[in-house]
């Protein structure tokens, strides 16, 4: 993988965006399988925690494969010193690029400083990501560093903003394109995206836009990367429950309910081996709900998949629903 493969990718890409208890392991290696993203992304995972006593009940979110690759490893904190740690490990650990959240809006993020509350303190955010590079650079790597925001915490601040985060050697800025105090709770403004694409361009800097919020499939994206102007699309809840959605050979008509519960099937047989120690099997079953649904009985299956406890019962579930096809 190149040193900064995002100077690789052909226009625009397709990435899949970080959630927490959503894009783990298994999940991501649906999406290898299934129909690959241009880049992946891990959940993210705490800065502090990576460089405390309790690291190792966090590296299972580091866990990748050779089949993810390019793949970027998120983490949000507000000290330098352990996001300096944190990129050091995640150079090591052969990751092709580490991406620092600015803009979850998680009350226990925001009460750190770290997420969307670093918009409010923009020479911190700075600090931040210098850090970050040189903890890339201890470890003899030459990856890139690339940041995911909003376009300001309670009121528009693009102006402001993204100038800051520009005077540092950033290679990818991700924005979804609303403000912290918005949550999702308003439709995603992409002219803003398109904002973002012009001051990057007034700034003279070689920078990647990826936008990001309710993209809902690959044309869709496309239409709005062009209106836009930006490099890259992100998705997330898009593409929750529909490994195959980057898939760009695959029809529709092809995921019979067959297939798809066949795929879930696979999925939560890989969450029980890989995270089974590590996560409550609950933790499943926010995929059952994208999984099963717009089809007959749809609602009695997942009905019955949120009563399961581990991969036998959920198994169990689904080859009794398939003998009634």
């Amino acid at each position: 993988m190149s040193k900064n493969f995002w100077e690789k990718l052909n226009k625009p890409f397709f990435c899949l965006a970080p959630m927490l208890d959503v894009t783990d392991a298994p999940f991501r290696a649906m999406f290898a399988k299934y129909g690959k993203p241009d880049v992946l992304w891990t959940e993210f995972v705490s800065a502090d925690g990576l460089c405390s006593r309790g690291k190792e009940k966090l590296m299972h979110m580091l866990k990748f494969s050779e089949a993810e690759r390019p793949i970027v490893a998120q983490i949000f904190g507000a000290n330098p010193e352990t996001i300096y740690g944190a990129s050091k490990l995640i150079a090591e650990l052969g990751f092709d690029g580490v991406d620092i959240n600015m803009g979850c809006p998680d009350r226990s993020v925001l009460k750190q400083g770290a997420g969307a509350a670093l918009i409010q303190t923009p020479e911190l955010a700075r600090a931040i990501i210098r850090a970050a590079l040189d903890g890339i650079s201890n470890a003899g790597k030459k990856i890139p560093v690339s940041i995911k925001t909003r376009t300001g915490f309670n009121r528009d601040q693009l102006e402001e903003w993204i100038p800051e985060l520009l005077k540092e050697k950033i290679s990818a800025l991700t924005i979804h394109a609303r403000t912290k105090k918005e949550l999702s709770q308003v439709p995603a403004r992409w002219g803003d995206v398109g904002r973002v694409v012009e001051i990057v361009k007034a700034s003279g800097k070689n920078v990647v836009v990826i936008g990001n919020g309710d993209v809902k499939t690959l044309a869709d994206g496309e239409a709005r990367a062009q209106l836009a102007g930006c490099d890259g699309v992100m998705i997330g809840r898009g593409a929750f429950g529909a490994p195959w959605f980057f898939n760009k050979e695959l029809k529709l008509e092809d995921i019979t309910i067959e297939k798809r519960l066949t795929i879930l099937l696979e999925h939560t047989k890989l969450f029980e081996q890989v995270l089974g120690d590590r996560k409550n099997f609950s933790v499943m079953k926010k995929h059952f709900k994208a999984y099963v649904n717009g089809f007959a009985r749809a609602n009695d299956l997942r009905v019955k998949l949120m009563e399961a406890n581990n991969y036998g019962e959920v198994e169990g579930v689904i080859n009794e629903f398939l003998k009634t096809l």
